[in-house]
């Protein structure tokens, strides 16, 4: 990574602060484009991660007093959360709270603690599979998706380690061991978006029960989704934390041979030729600095860094650019895919080609950023 390209990312990001609030956030292209008022989200909350990485690395305090900021306008003293509702059972709004952890442990406020412990009650009421995984939401009910072991399982297995002895973890494993007996295609080792285990949707596998296709960015959250469990994994659990960095390194390759020259990978992962395919930033990021950072942590051998940079590089040199008026943007981001749903979401690849591609997304650029903070680790 150039020093030109650093001055260029350092730009961007300082473009986003300027022009971001709790209350308007401009990386939420969802909230702006539909015109709501902002809520507790994961699109927020995968920022404000990336802000505290890079104050973590940088030790710039703006970092870290942005990122409080915004958070202490949802978490109250008494440790509620403005807007959050734990009865809608969903997992998108668990993820957020992990930052809960780095805010308590910086400014020891007892409201973070307190905010965390309402979170984490959330779990205990999730609806789940016969088998016992989570709901990805109230609202899909028996269906599992990839995203969701991103946004729940990080949290709740770094909750259960700091506050409650381990009590809960091996629950933890058992949704991922769920995910890779159901979710797993054997064929290409990669994994599919989601799997309804009642079978009855109109996306789901009569036999399988699993959506159609390989959609990116739901790999690149299950990517994370290893390599922070295993990292939010004590020690005595050994054979645990090594089966969530065998599980990784088996995704990253078979995700490997589907690289595209320039680095990036494909929205249908495995799809390269199919008409309206795209190389796609969000799912690219993720999965870039899963590696990148499973290298630092020693899960993954030093010679995957190299296709973690190739990543990371190939967003650079194809999405950063600059408008007219010089302000830079970072492009090729799926807005939202799903499954299910009142927009019919089928998981077929019409389906994910048409859904919008925007810049600036923070779904999209928390993960670029994040990777950007394992660059300059390295």
């Amino acid at each position: 990574m150039t020093d030109q390209v650093k001055e260029q990312i350092q730009e961007y990001i300082d473009y986003l602060l300027e022009n971001s609030d709790a209350e308007h956030p401009m990386w939420n292209k969802e909230l702006v484009r539909w015109g709501k008022q902002n809520k507790w989200n994961y699109i927020d909350g995968c920022m404000i991660t990336a802000l505290l990485s890079l104050y973590e690395i940088t030790g710039e305090e703006r970092y870290y007093t942005f990122a409080k900021d915004f958070v202490d306008y949802f978490v109250q003293p008494d440790g509620t959360i403005r807007t959050y509702d734990m009865e809608e059972y969903n997992l998108d709004n668990i993820n957020t709270a992990s930052n809960l952890f780095f805010l308590y442990d910086k400014s020891g406020e007892e409201k973070y603690r307190l905010a965390l412990d309402n979170v984490r009650k959330q779990l205990d009421g999730m609806p789940r599979t016969k088998e016992g995984s989570f709901w990805h939401k109230a609202i899909y009910p028996n269906q599992v998706w990839l995203d969701g072991l991103y946004m729940a399982e990080p949290f709740y297995m770094k909750y259960e380690t700091r506050f409650r002895k381990m009590e809960k973890c091996q629950d933890v494993i058992h949704q991922f061991k769920n995910v890779e007996k159901y979710m797993k295609d054997p064929k290409t080792g990669l994994y599919y978006h989601g799997y309804d285990e009642s079978r009855e949707m109109y996306w789901a596998d009569p036999v399988t029960g699993c959506s159609p296709n390989f959609w990116l960015r739901a790999l690149g959250w299950f990517s994370l989704a290893l390599v922070e469990t295993s990292q939010a994994t004590d020690e005595t659990l050994y054979y645990e934390k090594r089966y969530l960095q065998k599980l990784f390194e088996e995704l990253v390759d078979a995700l490997k041979p589907f690289q595209d020259e320039s680095g990036m990978f494909y929205q249908v992962v495995n799809r390269s030729d199919a008409k309206g395919n795209y190389l796609e930033t969000s799912g690219t990021a993720l999965i870039a600095y899963a590696i990148l950072k499973a290298v630092r942590l020693g899960y993954l051998a030093p010679r995957y860094r190299e296709m973690g940079e190739k990543a990371f590089n190939g967003i650079v040199e194809k999405y950063l650019s600059k408008n007219e008026d010089g302000t830079l943007k970072l492009s090729g981001i799926c807005l939202v895919a799903g499954l299910g749903g009142k927009a019919h979401r089928d998981g077929s690849l019409e389906y994910y080609f048409s859904e919008p591609v925007v810049e600036n997304e923070a779904k999209g650029v928390a993960p670029f950023l994040l990777a950007y903070t394992e660059m300059l680790r390295i």
